[in-house]
């Protein structure tokens, strides 16, 4: 199991192309870039790690509401059970015509024997 594929699941009824990385191709005039940030293990007194930690950081560009797509993309994450740590404006990129917003979600996931 990974963040990024759930990521993935949650976000597909959106129709918003996703991706990890960097965007492919010619973007379309809304599209998610997801980046991965943090994949830890938590702290345990036996130092096994049982809970495998994983945070992915979701680039949402768009030409139209960027408040829109945040409210959409939110409402997935949440309703899928998946844990939003951070959210941000970064901008409007005049030279490219998108507005740029941030959304960094997590979750955890049992260690696989």
């Amino acid at each position: 199991m990974s963040l990024l594929q759930d990521l993935q699941t949650a976000l597909a009824p959106l129709n918003i192309p996703f991706e990890s990385g960097v965007f492919s191709g010619k973007a379309p005039d809304e599209y998610i870039v997801a980046v991965p940030l943090i994949d830890t293990f938590d702290l345990h007194a036996d130092n096994k790690p049982e809970v495998d930690v994983q945070e992915v950081r979701l680039s949402i560009y768009t030409k139209g509401s960027y408040t829109q797509a945040k409210n959409a993309v939110v409402r997935a994450l949440l309703s899928a059970g998946i844990t939003i740590t951070a959210r941000q404006y970064i901008g409007f990129e005049a030279e490219s015509g998108y507005h740029h917003y941030n959304v960094d979600a997590a979750d955890y996931y049992e260690m696989e024997e």
